[in-house]
């Protein structure tokens, strides 16, 4: 079982298991709403129990997914596709990230241009 929280602890959860990959989304709305890019691992819906939700809000970030983010510390949490069977996980926010690597890095057309395209997974222009 992982377990993984947001900054402040009023959002945390386990979960059974996490895809060992990480997508790494350079769109101009993830980094908006992370700060500069979202990672994110994946996992069953159905997989991920709650131990705190307190502070877990969501947003309606477009007419086809939302996030989930804490309302105390603002930690950026959570992505999910209306209708998605799973969830996207803040790679960061994990308790312990070991064996997760890197497997594609999306929408990197759309990236700051203050960095590099990464080398270190797959890119692709679009999702």
């Amino acid at each position: 079982m992982l377990t993984g929280r947001c900054e402040c602890g009023a959002v945390a959860f386990e979960v059974k298991h996490v895809r060992d990959t990480v997508t790494v989304c350079h769109c101009s709305q993830c980094r908006r709403t992370s700060g500069h890019l979202w990672a994110s691992t994946h996992a069953a819906f159905d997989d991920l129990t709650f131990t705190q939700d307190s502070g877990l809000r969501w947003y309606v970030s477009s007419e086809t997914a939302k996030r989930g983010f804490c309302a105390k510390c603002g930690s950026s949490l959570f992505y999910r596709m209306n209708g998605e069977r799973g969830i996207g996980i803040a790679a960061g926010c994990l308790d312990v990230i070991n064996g997760l690597r890197i497997g594609k890095h999306i929408y990197v057309a759309s990236k700051g241009d203050y960095y590099p395209v990464p080398a270190d997974g797959d890119s692709f222009e679009e999702g």
